[in-house]
């Protein structure tokens, strides 16, 4: 059994989120970067002691920390054993101990194959699940490159409703073929469903995926600006409707069912991430491990860690980023506490002037040391950036 711990006083500045990084996929998908990495077969023994090595050379660094969330991400971790899980939470606690409301997530596809593990994951200490279901219609999932249809991804959501105190998934949205009809009739259909979490994402064209390539050759025609706001305002209005505001751009949950390990990244606190590939921020430093699953374990048996870089952090760098990451939520920023964080004024991390017209314009809104995008901003999000970060 899995100790909880309370810690004397404490707050953003001593909080700890963990990030656990399984790297392996079972197949391959359109729009993963890490499709490199796709195995039929993993020495779980030595996967398991090589995190549980890593784990012990962060918390050597991060010592009297509380330990909010616990976050099991990367390719296919519900795939990965109970026994493993088990195993890295127990180390996490012996380490760090445990927050007495931490919380524990694991991300899993939607598969038949996943949900029949979710009861071991949740007896191994796992409390929410983050599933992948990405569209409640086939022809979409196809489109997607996902290899469940809507009948199993549903029955994976009923088996994880029955085995997690907890459960957010995710939906992508303003598909080339979608219509607004559709979408509401679809977002409709998943709020029915009950959880306290949904992410929803519009359609994105990233780089090196198959997605790129097709809108290269003129094969993919994404949404319009106007066509995507359409479809943003009509999922802000739904959601919020249902009990379900968003509280950062593209999620939305019940008050208190907000992601608390997204909070951390959000408003810029302090992240181990170990495993291939996982990023982190400590004191300063970005550290970022080797993304190659072999090359993290050679550098695991040479240095005792799979880092790949630890690098200084410019202020200007820090207070940018905590800018563009807090500005997202609809709290927005303590602008004092970024600014006391790197060293520098309000005045030098973000344009006053800009913050003025914005707000006057109700893009924005500045309460004392507090800056926020509106709702109505939030569309124009990355614009209203561009405007404002100085740093």
């Amino acid at each position: 059994m899995l100790k909880q711990v309370q810690h004397d006083g404490g707050g953003l500045e001593d909080a700890l989120a963990l990030y656990i990084h399984w790297p392996f996929c079972v197949s391959k998908c359109p729009y993963c970067d890490f499709n490199s990495h796709v195995r039929e077969a993993v020495d779980q023994a030595q996967w398991r002691e090589a995190l549980l090595v890593d784990m012990a050379h962060e918390a050597a660094l991060l010592p009297e920390r509380r330990l909010t969330s616990i976050f099991f991400g990367g390719g296919t971790p519900s795939l990965m054993p109970p026994a493993t899980v088990a195993a890295l939470l127990e180390a996490a606690e012996r380490h760090w101990g445990l927050a007495p409301d931490i919380e524990i997530t694991l991300e899993a596809n939607p598969s038949s194959v996943e949900a029949a593990r979710f009861a071991d994951l949740a007896a191994a200490g796992v409390n929410r699940v983050s599933l992948g279901l990405q569209s409640l219609d086939n022809q979409a999932l196809r489109f997607l490159g996902r290899a469940h249809d809507v009948e199993e991804g549903l029955g994976a959501l009923d088996t994880a409703q029955k085995h997690f105190s907890r459960v957010s998934f995710d939906l992508i949205y303003a598909l080339p073929e979608q219509d607004e009809a559709a979408w509401e009739a679809e977002l409709a259909r998943a709020l029915s469903f009950g959880t306290g979490h949904m992410s929803l994402y519009q359609l994105t064209i990233e780089p090196g995926t198959r997605f790129a390539a097709l809108f290269a050759k003129g094969e993919l025609a994404p949404k319009d600006a106007d066509e995507a706001a359409g479809f943003y305002e009509l999922t802000q209005a739904m959601t919020g409707a249902a009990g379900l505001p968003a509280y950062e751009t593209s999620n939305h949950a019940r008050p208190g069912e907000e992601s608390r390990h997204n909070l951390t990244y959000w408003r810029y606190g302090t992240y181990a991430g170990i495993g291939p590939g996982a990023h982190g921020r400590r004191g300063g430093l970005a550290t970022q491990r080797h993304r190659k699953p072999e090359n993290w374990l050679s550098a695991l048996a040479r240095n005792g860690h799979g880092l790949q870089e630890e690098a200084p952090l410019a202020p200007t760098d820090q207070a940018m980023e905590a800018l563009l990451m807090g500005l997202r939520l609809r709290e927005g920023v303590d602008l004092d506490r970024i600014a006391a964080l790197v060293g520098k004024g309000v005045a030098d991390i973000v344009d006053l002037a800009a913050a003025g017209r914005l707000e006057r314009a109700e893009l924005i809104r500045r309460d004392g040391e507090r800056l926020a995008v509106t709702p109505r901003g939030m569309i124009l999000l990355d614009a209203i950036l561009a405007e404002v970060v100085r740093a």
